[in-house]
């Protein structure tokens, strides 16, 4: 996912293209690979700090990854995306991550997972219903 409305802490005028559509622009020109999909989202709640990209799927971990270059760094995100889509788990191992990652992890999310209800016990109230609001 790439914030489109990022615009790197610039001023950016109205009707200017923002950092982060040059940076999705340029992303989705090219050949991602295999089972990778690009999305653009409005916003990653990020914005004073460079673009902003994050990487999920299945029951991987996901990460989002801040101060992230429109002009010099779409190579990196492209092998930063492989290398997180190789993973069973998208843990990435430390020494095969690209440099920028290990320096500019916003964040790391575990996997969203449902466990299944527990059982109620005999001496036990009813548990009010949760609702999962992770989308994918």
């Amino acid at each position: 996912m790439v914030c489109v409305k990022c615009r790197s802490g610039q001023e950016v005028p109205q009707d200017a293209r923002r950092p982060g559509q040059l940076l999705f622009d340029d992303l989705a020109a090219r050949d991602l690979g295999l089972g990778i999909r690009l999305h653009a989202v409005e916003c990653l709640q990020n914005c004073d700090a460079g673009c902003t990209i994050a990487l999920r799927g299945g029951e991987r971990w996901s990460y989002v990854f801040g101060n992230v270059d429109a002009n010099t760094q779409a190579d990196m995100v492209v092998d930063g995306a492989r290398r997180y889509h190789a993973t069973a788990d998208g843990l990435i191992p430390w020494r095969e991550r690209p440099e920028h990652f290990k320096r500019n992890c916003v964040a790391r999310l575990p996997p969203v997972f449902t466990a299944p209800p527990a059982a109620p016990s005999v001496n036990s109230a009813p548990r009010p219903a949760t609702k999962d609001i992770a989308h994918d």
